[in-house]
């Protein structure tokens, strides 16, 4: 395209020299006309191709964006999907265990309850999700390089969810807590559950002489209220939280996709 201009201002810098020298002013001044114009197209095509040239850019840097959050919120789905058979798991835990309190004390044995109690309360539940790449680009200002107006509102949505959902665990760890110190007590033996789940095993540490039974526990309203705010805030952590934050993982992911196609 410069070729062309290039050849275009030649020729009529030739015509310019013949009119001048054949003193036709009417001429000479059609062809001031047809330079100018002609300056004027050069000017916006120059402006037309830096366009274009930024918005391939811009296009090739919010791609890089894109792929970058593609990978984060993968991995932060599969994290999720982990955290929520976690929880699954212990509401089911904590299920059998009030199941076991309406049964008789002595068709219970020590080593199913200490199972029981150590798989439903020994994990704490917290989803760290990935967005070092999303946080960056919020404190950078770069968030503004999305073009999909959609798609920049559901991230933008996405930290503040993040942090009513630290809200909720916080809540679900105190009632787990709350059970787990029951057996910090006097009353009953966290050393049992560890001697016969093989915890104090893996710690090197030795067996106790004499092992306290924790079936006592099955008779306690304190243990059975703990246990049921637990499972019912498990609950409501699944069901108020954790699934509709894996479908906002889904529509963004699904936005992230169309931009990328």
């Amino acid at each position: 395209m410069k070729t062309i201009v290039h050849d275009m201002v030649k020729v009529f810098r030739r015509l310019r020299r013949s009119l001048v020298q054949k003193r036709k002013l009417g001429s000479y001044l059609l062809y001031a006309l047809g330079e100018i114009i002609l300056v004027v197209i050069g000017i916006l095509i120059a402006l037309a191709i830096n366009n274009a040239n930024q918005r391939h850019a811009e296009r090739q840097k919010e791609e890089v964006y894109l792929a970058g959050l593609q990978d984060e919120f993968r991995t932060s789905k599969n994290k999720l999907e982990v955290l929520m058979a976690v929880n699954n798991a212990n509401i089911e835990g904590a299920k059998s265990l009030l199941i076991l309190m309406e049964q008789p004390q002595e068709s219970v044995t020590e080593v199913y309850l200490s199972k029981l109690i150590l798989q439903t309360f020994a994990n704490d539940i917290s989803f760290n999700s990935n967005n070092s790449l999303l946080e960056e680009m919020v404190s950078s200002g770069s968030l503004k390089d999305i073009r999909k107006n959609t798609l920049r509102i559901a991230l933008t949505n996405w930290l503040s969810t993040l942090v009513d959902i630290a809200r909720q665990e916080s809540e679900l760890d105190l009632h787990r807590r709350k059970v787990v110190d029951m057996f910090r007590s006097d009353e009953q033996s966290l050393r049992t559950i560890f001697d016969l789940t093989g915890v104090s095993d893996q710690m090197g540490l030795p067996h106790a002489h004499e092992q306290d039974s924790n079936l006592n526990v099955l008779q306690s309203n304190a243990f059975e209220n703990n246990v049921l705010t637990f499972m019912l805030t498990s609950e409501k952590t699944n069901s108020l939280h954790y699934e509709p934050l894996m479908e906002n993982i889904n529509v963004i992911l699904e936005l992230i996709e169309n931009e990328l196609q």
